[in-house]
């Protein structure tokens, strides 16, 4: 089924709409399933980030071809920001605004605002809900989940089976309260932050990945009862646990590691290049030995440029 949550006219004569699209069980009217425990998948939030597309598609997929494993509701919001999308843009065009900035958003403010309201009204009451996010265009990120350390005793359950490969647990000073993800948590609708892959592209193993680990979740809270492969066991840890590696000079970088693997403290991590003189004009080390969990995508880098983050310690 597929429902407009959200319709609003704009100053520049366009129309905005966020729709939803419902999966429940087969034969039971809206009625019956209002008692059911309900999932919501967000994505879509920034235009220039389409990996959650493809993980929604991935999680549909697999919804339709075992309806009878549905023992609850699904809502997929596929597209928060369509006109963003459709202009591969982070916000939303002509406006300057980042969609995830403006929640819980007002029915008495910007239509954007209203919106934003009206999507948190719509996934208020759920038993669970995803915020789908890709990295940006110059850094690779690996599936990972970002949880408020206000939020953490209740949401690190959840995400140890949303078979991930890193839980992040930030400090609250750095959690922006104006995120979809914290006012739904604000509002008792337990929410995780999913981080993975890289901007303007899909990757299907990443979407293959968090699809898997949503139904994981969803079987969790009462959802699916279908058969699930195992999850993997995620690192998990905090702010003063990541190292961050940044460009001294500008040049092009070149990678000598495999993302998402381990590297010992010392190890050369890539390289920095003058192409044109054949230099090397920075060699970049991890500082601890741990898990490359953030590596540049995009080679071309100027001096204060994040290279990758490395989370220290030994796996689980």
């Amino acid at each position: 089924m597929r429902k407009d949550v959200s319709v609003r006219e704009l100053p520049t004569g366009e129309r905005m709409r966020i729709v939803k699209h419902r999966y429940m069980p087969v034969g039971l009217s809206e009625a019956e399933v209002s008692y059911l425990p309900r999932a919501c998948i967000v994505t879509g939030m920034h235009g220039d980030e389409l990996e959650g597309q493809y993980v929604v598609y991935e999680l549909v997929r697999r919804l339709r071809s075992q309806p009878q494993h549905l023992a609850g509701v699904v809502d997929v919001y596929p597209a928060v920001n369509p006109m963003g999308i459709g202009a591969i843009e982070r916000g939303i065009p002509k406006f300057d605004l980042d969609m995830d900035r403006i929640f819980p958003g007002s029915h008495d403010a910007s239509p954007f605002e209203a919106m934003a309201a009206d999507l948190v009204e719509d996934v208020r009451g759920a038993q669970v809900a995803f915020d789908l996010h890709a990295s940006n265009i110059y850094l690779q990120e690996l599936p990972q989940i970002r949880v408020n350390e206000q939020s953490a005793q209740r949401l690190l359950p959840l995400a140890r089976q949303a078979n991930v490969d890193y839980v992040w647990v930030h400090e609250s000073a750095v959690v922006l309260n104006g995120t979809f993800a914290y006012s739904m948590n604000s509002l008792g609708v337990p929410t995780l932050v999913v981080k993975a892959g890289v901007g303007m592209r899909i990757t299907p193993e990443v979407g293959e990945q968090l699809a898997i680990g949503i139904l994981s979740v969803l079987a969790q809270a009462g959802v699916w009862t279908g058969p699930l492969p195992l999850v993997r066991a995620p690192r998990v840890g905090t702010d003063n646990e990541v190292s961050y590696l940044h460009a001294e000079a500008a040049g092009m970088f070149v990678p000598c590691v495999q993302f998402g693997r381990d590297v010992a403290q010392g190890q050369v991590i890539g390289h920095i290049l003058d192409c044109g003189s054949a230099e090397v004009l920075q060699e970049l080390c991890s500082p601890v030995d741990g898990l490359i969990f953030t590596l540049r995508a995009y080679p071309l880098v100027y001096p204060g440029n994040l290279i990758a983050r490395v989370l220290g310690g030994s796996p689980c």
